[in-house]
């Protein structure tokens, strides 16, 4: 008798990512209550189950769904709206008066269900977050049937949000507590920066994440300026002072890295912490750009990370993984440097590792999660193609993505020459949501353009 299952999937090529450097051909996925149950051939799949729902893909490659490993979902509301500016300025006088003036509750649902629904557009299924208002990020996230780590921020000054650090981890713990039993939320800590946060807030952190087994999100080393800041506050560098104060472990994900010295590097190795790699971000704040490779040598774990569409202007993992390549391969001088399939695996696996959710998702393997994206590769304009997995990084673009699954629902399709289509998000609310802010903040820009010539 065959075996009752939700769905199954045929596809083309089916990219597991674990095993490494493993790519199959007509290959069907058996999902059944959200999980990947069987990995077989068509023949097999058709002899041993009765599926609800069947879905071929004929010219697509089937791969784990991407994982953007560091965002400020909300700020999406942002875009643009302080470009060709280096990181400070940026910050102290457009950014962080601009949230002064707009961050609230609704502020942070609105754009992270915008940017949630971009995320899923290029095949993006989950992502580890550091914003304000977790809460209100998990409900838009669960509205529209994504995964998220939430960064439960904690700053030493005061914003709309919080007080002071103690309110921000009261607030952090509390949002935690209320949404711990949801499986498609996890946590982490996120203490802003050392630039940001103090000794004695950092070591409240450190046992509050032992104690509730959650990780760390923290930004490191983005600019020159910050580090020269450290040396001359606390006589030392920044890792070097988060490796005293006992920060340095493989529940810890620094966001940036972009000037590591080779003693760093090998600390970070030593310490089995993660790297959320941000290229594009950091190209585009002028920051520089991050010693991947010499990092990817040392065995660091190395995810890919988007930052926030204010700064970047896209949340697209697959322009930051034909990023994180080229740019590995050009400032090293090494065109070995970070293969396709190396970059694949920081856009997947290398950040649910970092998340400590690989025993869940980040590759298509019996008994894990069926978080799945599927890229069309047969489009005229994209042939010959003599590699698919070289393609999906230097060819294909998040408009290759057909379809998303997560938790084994599909959560986004796009029918041939159409737009896409969301399960639980109509698009007309997605664009209220963009005339309401843009009209808030074009106000916003205008008065603060103003002032600037008074």
């Amino acid at each position: 008798m065959k075996q009752s299952v939700d769905l199954v999937i045929q596809a083309r090529w089916l990219l597991p990512i674990v095993p490494r450097h493993t790519l199959l051909e007509y290959k069907a996925v058996v999902i059944h209550s959200g999980k990947i149950i069987d990995i077989c051939s068509f023949d097999e799949a058709a002899e041993q189950y009765e599926f609800k729902e069947l879905i071929e893909l004929t010219e697509h490659v089937l791969m784990p769904g991407l994982i953007n490993l560091h965002a400020h979902a909300a700020m999406n509301l942002m875009r643009g709206i302080a470009d060709d500016l280096p990181l400070m300025p940026w910050l102290e006088q457009h950014i962080w008066p601009a949230e002064k003036k707009f961050l609230s509750p609704h502020f942070v649902y609105d754009g992270t269900l915008l940017a949630c629904a971009e995320m899923l557009n290029g095949g993006v299924t989950s992502f580890n977050d550091m914003y304000f208002y977790p809460v209100d990020a998990a409900e838009a996230a669960l509205k529209i049937g994504m995964r998220a780590n939430l960064g439960l921020v904690v700053l030493e000054f005061a914003t709309q949000y919080a007080n002071d650090a103690e309110s921000y981890i009261d607030k952090g713990t509390q949002a935690r507590d209320q949404l711990k039993n949801d499986s498609l939320i996890s946590f982490s800590f996120a203490p802003h920066a050392p630039y940001t946060v103090n000794d004695s807030t950092f070591e409240q952190i450190n046992t509050l994440s032992a104690q509730l087994n959650i990780g760390l999100h923290i930004h490191l080393h983005e600019t020159l300026n910050e580090i020269t800041q450290s040396e001359q506050k606390y006589g030392m560098r920044p890792l070097a002072r988060l490796a005293k104060l006992g920060l340095l472990d493989a529940t810890t994900t620094f966001a940036h890295c972009v000037h590591l010295n080779e003693v760093e590097i090998q600390l970070l190795a030593e310490n089995g912490c993660s790297i959320a790699h941000c290229p594009t971000s950091n190209l585009k704040l002028g920051s520089g750009i991050a010693p991947i490779a010499a990092c990817a040598e040392q065995g660091i774990n190395i995810g890919l990370g988007t930052d926030s569409a204010a700064s970047n202007n896209r949340l697209d993992l697959f322009a930051e993984m034909r990023m994180a390549a080229l740019l590995a391969k050009g400032s090293s001088h090494d065109a070995t440097a970070i293969s396709a399939f190396e970059a694949l695996e920081m856009a997947t696996i290398n950040g649910a590792k970092a998340l400590n959710l690989d025993e869940k998702v980040g590759s298509i393997e019996k008994g894990k999660l069926a978080d799945l994206t599927a890229v069309k590769i047969g489009d005229l304009h994209m042939q010959p193609c003599f590699d698919p997995v070289s393609h999906l990084v230097y060819v294909a673009g998040r408009e290759q993505v057909s379809h998303v699954w997560v938790n084994g629902h599909l959560t986004y399709y796009k029918p041939n020459n159409s737009d896409g289509v969301y399960s639980h998000v109509e698009p007309q609310e997605l664009a209220d949501i963009i005339t309401k802010w843009q009209d808030k903040l074009t106000e916003f820009k205008a008065t603060d353009s103003e002032s600037a010539f008074n």
